[in-house]
C-alpha cells in the first residue's frame, strides 16, 4: 500500500469536496500519516473517507468531518487548545500541527487503552511537544490549563457542559456536537461579555460523550 499516494488523493478529494481550503489545513492533512492512527486491520482502509472503529466501541472521525472542524476553529500557531476525546490521537496531530511551534493542545481521553494508545501514536508522528494526552472525565473539561483560546468536542452532548464554558476564554470558540447520542448538530460556540453565542454548523453523527455531563 502506497500510503503517501493514497493521502495525497485523500487531500485532493477533500478539496474539491469544498471541505478544506486554507493553506495550513491542507498541509496538515497532506503530513498527517492517518495510517498510524487505525488499527491493523483498518490500515487498507485508512484513507477512505468514512468513520473507522479503533476499538472500545470507538471510532476514528471521517476526514471530512476532522476537516470541518479544524476548518471551523481558525487554529493557528500560539493557541492554547482542549480537546475532549482523544481516540486514537487523529484529530488531535491534526490540530497539533497547526498550533505548532508554540501552541499546546491537551487532550481527554476516558478510556485507559485508548489514552495510551493516542500518546503512543502522537509520540510516533513527532508531535509530543505541542499535544499532551489526559486520561480523565473529559466533560469537567481540564481546569488546571484554562482558560483555553478553542475547546473542540469529538463526541456528542446532551447540551453544553458549563465547565466548557466557564474554562473558555473571552473571546474563545467551543466546537460541540449536542443533541441526542449519535444525531446531532454541530454548534460553533463563542464567548461574549461572559455569555455564549451559538452558530448551527449542520447535522453530524458521534459517539456519545461520558461522563458528569454527558451521557449516562
Amino acid at each position: 500500500m502506497n500510503y503517501e499516494k493514497k493521502r495525497k488523493e485523500m487531500v485532493k478529494h477533500l478539496i474539491s469536496e469544498g471541505r478544506i481550503y486554507s493553506e495550513a489545513v491542507i498541509s496538515a492533512f497532506g503530513n498527517v500519516p492517518r495510517e498510524v492512527f487505525v488499527p491493523v486491520s483498518q490500515k487498507l482502509s485508512a484513507y477512505v473517507d468514512t468513520p473507522l472503529s479503533i476499538g472500545e466501541g470507538q471510532t476514528i472521525s471521517a476526514p471530512h468531518m476532522v476537516a470541518i472542524m479544524v476548518e471551523a476553529l481558525d487554529l493557528k500557531d500560539g493557541l492554547n487548545v482542549l480537546e475532549v476525546g482523544a481516540g486514537s490521537g487523529y484529530h488531535a496531530a491534526i490540530v497539533g500541527h497547526l498550533i505548532k511551534p508554540s501552541g499546546h493542545l491537551y487532550s481527554i481521553e476516558r478510556i485507559s487503552s485508548l489514552a495510551n494508545r493516542a500518546r503512543e501514536n502522537i509520540r510516533k508522528v513527532g508531535l509530543e511537544d505541542n499535544v499532551t494526552i489526559i486520561e480523565a472525565d473529559g466533560s469537567l473539561g481540564l481546569e488546571s490549563h484554562a482558560p483555553y483560546d478553542r475547546i473542540f468536542v469529538t463526541c456528542a452532548s446532551p447540551g453544553i457542559p458549563p465547565p466548557f464554558v466557564k474554562q473558555l476564554k473571552e473571546g474563545g470558540q467551543l466546537l460541540i456536537p449536542s443533541g441526542s447520542s449519535y444525531v446531532s448538530d454541530l454548534l460553533l460556540v463563542t464567548k461574549k461579555g461572559g455569555e455564549i453565542d451559538e452558530k448551527n454548523l449542520g447535522g453530524c453523527a458521534f459517539v456519545p460523550l461520558r461522563g458528569r455531563y454527558g451521557f449516562k
